[in-house]
């Protein structure tokens, strides 16, 4: 009789062992499927960053040379500008921009703005601080044309940054943001995005971020790639540009 138990227990055993191991198989090709996946639009993406952003330095050099000259006779102080943005994952980099504003100035009316908008999720307004004093002529020209940005794609070609993602936000922006807010660190900023085909400057901070997490937790190739193609007519057309 103990003979039989033994065998009974141990043919359940194996019975009870096999069945889940069956079960667990296909989630397992699934999960390597998806990985593959993840990996290989990670590597499209970054060789079309890498491409795309060599190219197009290289192109419009002589229009950098000529935003240059036109900066520097309109303000004194340099041409370019760095600042602190917060990346992927929360990470810290200098992003690069041409300078839009005088030289020197304080960022405390745009970190005590954005604050504001931030602590009541309510608001609607718009990122950007309106008739800033602090923009100079040429300054607004680029802004309106978006070519401020486009020393960027310097923090393309180093990683820092993508040709499509949220836009690199500022620490102190960070520092209050809700806890959905944080889905759009997930990826790497961009110098295009969602928010800014969808509307741009007339879309509120809110809106901006809700487009932002839609994005990094729905990301693609064709997605990108959409976007990208999007953002020419959007930037000839000056569409939502502040």
């Amino acid at each position: 009789m103990l003979l039989v138990a033994t065998e009974r227990i141990s043919i359940g055993s194996a019975v009870d062992v096999s069945a889940p191991s069956a079960a667990v198989a296909p989630l397992s090709h699934l999960l390597d499927a998806a990985r593959r996946r993840d990996l290989g639009y990670a590597a499209a993406k970054r060789l079309l960053d890498i491409v795309a952003a060599a190219a197009l330095l290289l192109v419009l050099l002589p229009l950098f040379a000529v935003i240059a000259i036109a900066i520097r006779l309109d303000t004194p102080g340099p041409v370019l500008y760095r600042a602190e943005r917060i990346g992927r994952f929360g990470r810290p980099f200098r992003v690069v921009k041409f300078r839009s504003m005088q030289a020197g100035c304080s960022a405390g009316p745009h970190v005590a703005f954005v604050q504001s908008l931030l602590r009541d999720e309510t608001s609607c307004g718009f990122y950007k601080v309106t008739s800033d004093t602090r923009v100079t002529r040429v300054g607004a020209f680029l802004r309106r044309t978006s070519m401020d940005e486009l020393p960027q794609l310097w923090n393309v070609l180093k990683g820092e940054m993508s040709l499509v993602g949220p836009r690199p936000d500022v620490a102190y922006a960070v520092a209050d943001y809700a806890d959905w807010m944080h889905r759009r660190l997930l990826v790497k900023p961009g110098i295009t995005g969602l928010w800014q085909v969808s509307g741009r400057s007339r879309l509120g901070l809110l809106d901006m971020y809700r487009l932002d997490v839609a994005y990094a937790t729905s990301t693609s190739l064709r997605e990108d790639l959409r976007i990208l193609i999007r953002t020419i007519p959007v930037v000839l057309s000056r569409d939502g540009a502040a």
